[in-house]
């Protein structure tokens, strides 16, 4: 061991799980600490600093966390110094209850308390007592600035934070907190900053971002134009919206400023059936979905849509089940992300008594994903011989790799890099998720 190279001293790793607001909150660790000196390195063994962003969406969050740190005691052995956090949902969900179940962690830092993170970790180094940080702050506006490293071509930029929903099978409400606004302007500066540094193309996050409402009254809507009318930027994405809040003076601003705003729209719709809707909280029954479908494809007839389902919900019976595979055949869904139901702390659903058995679960997202699969290589097929418009992120061994409008990944053949190009593609052959093709 005595020829191993030693870990950087101020070194720090971030292993990161679930949605891409974590992943934002990751790359913001990373920025603040490098503005007090910490080096961002690749692997565990090559930090003194290592924090767990958690996610508690899906199943059995706190056992993954202690297995996690359970794979880093011999690091702990080696380096008495190594501090180990706990940040993101589970930190925010279990707080101190952390400490005690999982001895070997130092430090656990709430999704509302990330700009405190150097000033914590600090503390547990110079202190050498463990630090719990967990607070909403419910009082402050949410200011914040947008910390990106190396922004790259695309990037993230949150709008709004927490949700009021309460969904029943939800924890968010309670790790994230309650919903608030980043103001209209300060949003765009943010934008426009991006674009100063190369980014192309941004995706705005929110739990819900179509209830975004600022404190000069601006809505989604209004958001999304400014953000195309006031920034250099080339393309908008957004994520993840909710369909009550799904309206058409959305769609009229998607459709008239449709050069920037991409026409893919992630729209989740949890189940088909109105009655585990209702139970589930949702705000809409499935034809009140399936009028906001409709009325997306009248105002944007080249929409693609996606959606999330979650299968096995307390109550659903296999005939409230079949109503979900029929909404298949319903709405065009090019990608669906379906999970089975876990109970999740705090939640109402999980107080429900109605538990549908695991196996049963199990069975039914199995004939959910073939279903949509089958559809899902037919609707690749009309991608082919079509010419897209592709936004090139990456070249390697004369291959670029970039996205389309559709949100769909495409690979091309080139002698140049093309990184930060728009290059119109020829699709030759397609799949559900990957397409491949040649520049024209």
């Amino acid at each position: 061991m005595e020829n191993e190279a030693q870990p950087e001293l101020k070194g720090v790793y971030i292993s990161t799980y679930g949605c891409q607001m974590n992943v934002n909150d990751t790359e913001r660790m990373y920025s603040l600490l490098e503005m007090d000196n910490y080096t961002p390195v690749t692997s565990a063994d090559q930090a003194r600093t290592i924090i767990i962003n958690s996610c508690s969406v899906r199943e059995k969050p706190v056992h993954k966390v202690r297995s996690e740190v359970g794979r880093y005691r011999k690091l702990k052995d080696q380096y008495p110094d190594l501090k180990i956090g706990v940040a993101g949902c589970v930190a925010q969900q279990e707080k101190a209850k952390l400490l005690k179940d999982i001895p070997m962690l130092d430090f656990v830092i709430g999704t509302d308390n990330i700009d405190e993170l150097p000033k914590v970790l600090n503390e547990v180094k110079s202190e050498n007592e463990k630090k719990v940080q967990a607070k909403f702050d419910h009082q402050s506006a949410y200011s914040v600035e947008t910390l990106i490293r190396n922004p790259g071509i695309a990037s993230f930029v949150n709008i709004a934070k927490g949700c009021d929903n309460f969904c029943t099978f939800c924890v968010v409400p309670f790790t994230r907190g309650r919903e608030r606004s980043r103001t209209l302007q300060e949003v765009v500066a943010d934008v426009q900053k991006l674009t100063e540094r190369g980014v192309k193309e941004v995706t705005l996050l929110g739990q819900n971002v179509n209830s975004y409402l600022s404190s000069c009254e601006g809505n989604f809507a209004h958001l999304l134009k400014a953000v195309s009318e006031q920034t250099d930027i080339e393309r908008i994405r957004y994520t993840t919206s909710h369909p009550k809040d799904f309206n058409e003076e959305l769609v009229d601003v998607m459709n008239s400023h449709n050069a920037k705003v991409c026409e893919y729209i992630h729209l989740p719709v949890q189940s088909g059936n109105t009655e585990i809707l209702a139970r589930m909280n949702r705000g809409y029954s499935r034809e009140d979905y399936l009028k906001k479908v409709d009325m997306i494809f009248k105002g944007l007839p080249n929409a693609v849509l996606s959606t999330d389902i979650i299968v096995g919900f307390p109550g659903e019976t296999e005939a409230a089940f079949e109503d979900t595979l029929s909404l298949l055949d319903e709405v065009r869904y090019e990608t669906i992300y379906a999970f089975k139901y876990s109970p999740r702390p705090f939640t109402k659903a999980a107080r429900f008594t109605d538990q549908v058995p695991e196996q049963v679960k199990k069975d039914r997202l199995q004939r959910l994903f073939d279903k949509h699969n089958a559809l899902a290589f037919d609707y690749a097929k009309d991608y082919e011989n079509k010419v897209l418009e592709i936004l090139v992120e990456e070249f390697n061994d004369g291959v670029c790799r970039g996205r389309s409008t559709q949100n769909k990944v495409v690979h091309f053949k080139s002698d140049l890099p093309h990184i930060g190009e728009k290059v119109m593609v020829k699709i030759n052959t397609a799949f559900p998720q990957t397409l491949r093709g040649e520049k024209v």
